[in-house]
């Protein structure tokens, strides 16, 4: 469960089974009717659906969810009038996207969260992570992000199909 916090709509704590961790939301808040572009945390139950990391040295994590091994050429595509609209692309891509390795640390490991991924809606809203967050818990685009080490102590337990539920 990711529960925002009474006093900063801008973070949470996560907690699954005995586990509880500090956490960063979206920019644009928690919202019930999130939509491409509002830097909003979707309100609702969301499941695990598949998973990602980077090449980086430091990443030794067995995980029940499989993580994808991340090239240069992986991105997500953010344009929702596009047929690939909220889903992983080879790059280059003349759509809206967004490029999945970065220069930060922020998508060594990533849990991709079905928000409007099974069955998606145009301009609902893409790209809804849980990510390792920025010095500070700064807040995200609308995705869930946890220090490093607290990402990695949830990797090791979640698995594929498990529900994420912001409240």
């Amino acid at each position: 469960m990711v529960r925002r916090s009474p006093l900063n709509p801008l973070r949470a704590m996560v907690r699954f089974g005995p586990l509880s961790f500090p956490a960063a939301l979206g920019r644009g808040g928690v919202r019930s009717f999130k939509h491409e572009g509002d830097g909003a945390t979707p309100r609702g139950s969301m499941r695990v659906v598949s998973g990602f990391r980077t090449g980086c040295k430091h990443f030794a994590v067995a995980s029940p969810v499989a993580l994808r091994r991340l090239d240069r050429r992986d991105g997500w595509c953010d344009a929702s009038a596009h047929a690939a609209y909220n889903r992983a692309v080879r790059l280059p891509f003349a759509a809206s996207h967004e490029t999945l390795i970065r220069t930060d640390a922020l998508y060594d490991a990533v849990l991709v969260l079905d928000w409007n991924y099974q069955s998606r809606a145009r301009g609902r809203g893409s790209a809804i992570f849980m990510h390792v967050a920025r010095p500070g818990y700064m807040p995200t685009e609308g995705c869930v992000a946890l220090k490093w080490l607290d990402l990695v102590r949830l990797l090791k337990v979640i698995r594929r199909g498990d529900m994420v539920r912001v409240v």
